[in-house]
């Protein structure tokens, strides 16, 4: 009997444990979701772009433009490209809500030949955190 009534005692803990653990959490997840409405907001004019066809070793730049949509200051921490040969750069003071900027990435095509698809991903005190890019095109050997 002594040990049915410790057992009891002992499961009513564990749920109790539970309960609070799960109420915790689901606080948690509401903050989170009503902070996450006041962030910043990054929204590409486009987030592809073609350079078309262009003969190996020439270099193109585009400038993914962009808009703050969000409440409070974007910043931009990072921006990394899959591949060496492309370079990002972005702006490293922070985008107010309404205002634009662009992040400009430059393509070097040495060595390379081919369908080109270069991916940069862009890391933002955003909700995501980060944002992608798409820079493609051909290279026709020379």
């Amino acid at each position: 009997m002594k040990k049915l009534f410790l057992g009891i005692v002992a499961v009513s803990m564990l749920m109790a444990c539970n309960n609070s653990n799960q109420a915790n959490s689901n606080l948690s997840a509401n903050t989170t979701t009503a902070a996450a409405g006041e962030g910043p907001v990054m929204k590409f004019e486009k987030e592809t772009h073609d350079f078309g066809k262009i003969k190996t070793g020439d270099k193109v730049s585009y400038d993914f433009k962009f808009t703050n949509t969000g409440k409070s200051p974007l910043i931009i921490s990072d921006a990394v490209a899959s591949c060496g040969c492309t370079k990002p750069e972005w702006p490293r003071k922070p985008i107010q809500p309404g205002e634009s900027a662009a992040i400009k990435v430059t393509f070097n095509s040495a060595t390379k030949m081919g369908l080109q698809d270069k991916q940069i991903t862009i890391t933002a005190n955003t909700n995501p955190a980060q944002n992608l890019v798409h820079l493609i095109g051909e290279v026709d050997p020379k």
